[in-house]
């Protein structure tokens, strides 16, 4: 049988080099060329040893009379779970051309939002870890200092300050110690959140936070409509979709609650019922699913809500 573990040591792409690979297909495919000749001209066009090797093997697999989706699954790291279902839904319905093109778009839009999260993170971040050094660089060297001058005066001192020698006295003792704890401590967590009943619990808190808890919400329901709109665009069965859309989430109690919705589906239930009585979907994505699947424009309407959901993550960070 298959090795299960060696699919991990199989190369990854970049967002940035999928989109690229995914584009210059859907040019040459459009063009005309058979798959396997655009498969060999993308492989010449890169000058990266590890992307030409992947699209040969890759292109190996179609002359052997492979799809093209089940020769990508040859490298599930590079080309992911949706991305197959995608170009598989294109292969049968024979608009391949049109649906890489629109999967290099779904690419580069995910890379675009994702480096804005990311940078509107980042400060944020910094400011903290600056904040943290910055009173422990007062509390270990400067208070001390300022300690001796009220030692010196031998006067009765207000309990706020008795409070910061204190902090002080326990910052230059034990500093070292409490940072290497809270490392440890980070590592626990980290190790902690693997464990998926721990992981699911965390997940569910996360999602009644304040502030937090809309960012993850408005986060994760742009990227669910993102990807069902694309797959159901593509021509993949709703319930497929609605699956495969599921798996892509980063919150883990959400996966769950779409995996309940997509059950609910797949015995009869409308997209709309089925994601209300879940309950963590916001009212406007809602709303606006159902006045799709009322006038059958589902798809234009799973692609406007991913729209309008990106854009309240960005002023929730904005």
């Amino acid at each position: 049988g298959k090795n299960p573990f060696a699919d991990l040591f199989k190369p990854r792409l970049t967002v940035r080099e999928l989109a690229m690979i995914t584009r210059q297909l859907a040019t040459l495919i459009a063009a005309g060329l058979p798959v396997e000749e655009a498969l060999l001209a993308v492989s010449k066009q890169s000058e990266n040893p590890r992307i030409q090797g992947m699209l040969l093997a890759v292109r190996g697999k179609v002359m052997e009379g492979y799809s093209l989706a089940n020769s990508f699954a040859e490298y599930p790291r590079a080309f992911p779970n949706l991305y197959r279902a995608t170009v598989s839904a294109g292969e049968s319905a024979g608009h391949l051309d049109l649906v890489l093109n629109r999967l290099a778009d779904f690419t580069e839009s995910q890379q675009e939002s994702r480096s804005r999260i990311q940078q509107a993170m980042f400060y944020p971040a910094i400011l903290f870890f600056l904040t943290i050094a910055i009173l422990a660089g007062l509390l270990g060297y400067v208070v001390p200092d300022i300690v001796k001058v009220f030692a010196d005066t031998g006067q009765d001192l207000p309990g706020l300050t008795v409070f910061i020698i204190s902090l002080s006295d326990l910052v230059a003792s034990y500093g070292v110690f409490v940072a290497i704890g809270m490392f440890f401590a980070f590592l626990a967590a980290r190790r902690a959140l693997q464990v998926p009943s721990i992981r699911l619990n965390w997940d569910r808190r996360l999602l009644h936070l304040p502030l937090i808890a809309k960012m993850i919400q408005g986060m994760n329901t742009a990227q669910f409509a993102s990807t069902l709109s694309i797959l159901s665009a593509s021509g993949v069965p709703l319930v497929d979709a609605m699956r495969i859309a599921g798996q892509v989430l980063s919150n883990t109690f959400l996966q769950k609650k779409v995996a309940e919705a997509t059950v609910k589906v797949s015995e009869g239930s409308s997209l709309i019922g089925a994601l209300e009585q879940s309950g963590y979907f916001p009212p406007m994505m809602l709303h606006m699913i159902a006045s799709g699947e009322s006038s059958g424009q589902l798809d234009d309407m799973l692609s406007s809500v991913a729209h309008s959901m990106q854009q309240d993550v960005e002023l929730l960070l904005g």
